[in-house]
Parts: C-alpha cells; structure tokens; sequence
C-alpha cells in the first residue's frame, strides 16, 4: 500500500524516539480523499488514537496506520526524506489521492476519469487550471473542457495535443484523440 523509505523510516524513529508516550506511531492520511482538495499528511499516532479499523503497517521500530477512508486513495504511495544541509525535506506522493485508482479493465470512462485527476490536472493545477471529461465519443474521442487558468490560455492546443492526448491514448487504448469544447474567449481573464 505505502512504501515508506529507508531514509524516511531513519526519520521516523527519530522523531518517535523523542515522544513521551511509549508506542507511538504515525498516521498516514487524505484529507478531502478523491476531490480535487485531496492532500495527504502525516502526523503522530498515539495508541489511544489508533482506531479499530485502521490497517496497521510494521516497520522497523514503528508502525504507521491508515484510516479506512484514507486507504484506497494512499495505494502506490510513496514517502521519503532527503537529507539537506539545513535539515531534511519529508516528501509524500500519493497518485492516487484525488481519484481512487481505477482496475485495467474498468470501462474507459473511469479510466479516462482517473489519468485526468491523478496526472494531468494536478500538472494544470500548477498554473491554475484544470480540465474536465465532458463526453466519451463512439469514435473514442475524450470531448475536454478547460477551466481556470488554462480557459483562453495561448498554449492550450499544445498542452491538448502533446500533452494530454498522448497522455490518454498511452494510458487507455480506446482514446483516438481529444476535443476541446471549452469557449476560450469567455470568462473573466482570457488570453486571446
């Protein structure tokens, strides 16, 4: 479920190590799990707060729990610490935390759904925008729409063409290419 590495788990035991309680752990979660909101974090986990239906994972010198919400969305995620001269930086990557993974053999709707949430719209996210499925043709072409700062943005076409249809077509098969239906010339800030 969690892969947490060596160097993560080195940091763990020693930040564990200081607290007063005995058999603390640390709690792995998703706030706002399979939203566009989702973020992760990790906090201490005393036994009082261990719940009964927690999945408890074992390490060396510590264990880590998930809450049952929490869980399908932490699948493939990733935690590691890197050493820097003025400290470390803790880093968590969950894929998987704004769309629940989807099977292989889902229809490729939900497929086409979960690469937009758990790869290409946390990219978008970085110059705020975002993009949406509005239809799965018979032909297998992903009709998109654009929102935020990717509405009426220059580059729109390459970030459809390079980026996004070649993302989806690698991922789901079924997708022979996209559509952008969004109205670029509307709202309150476009850039043409």
């Amino acid at each position: 479920m969690i892969s947490i590495s060596d160097a993560a788990q080195e940091h763990f035991r020693r930040l564990l190590a200081g607290q007063e309680e005995p058999d603390t752990g640390i709690r792995v979660f998703v706030v706002n799990p399979g939203t566009a909101h989702a973020e992760c974090g990790v906090s201490y986990c005393p036994p009082d707060a261990v719940e009964e239906n927690d999945t408890e994972l074992e390490f060396e010198g510590f264990s880590a729990f998930i809450d049952e919400d929490s869980a399908p969305y932490l699948e493939e995620a990733e935690i590691d610490y890197q050493k820097e001269q003025t400290g470390g930086q803790l880093t968590l990557k969950a894929p998987n935390a704004k769309a629940r993974k989807v099977d292989d053999d889902a229809p490729a709707v939900d497929r086409i759904r979960y690469y937009l949430e758990s790869e290409i719209n946390p990219e978008l996210a970085n110059h705020g925008g975002q993009v949406a499925l509005m239809e799965f043709t018979e032909k297998g072409i992903a009709v998109l729409q654009f929102g935020g700062g990717c509405q009426g943005c220059g580059m729109v076409d390459v970030t459809l063409k390079e980026g996004i249809e070649k993302t989806l077509k690698e991922r789901v098969p079924e997708v022979n290419g996209v559509q952008d239906v969004t109205e670029h010339a509307a709202g309150e800030n476009p850039y043409y």
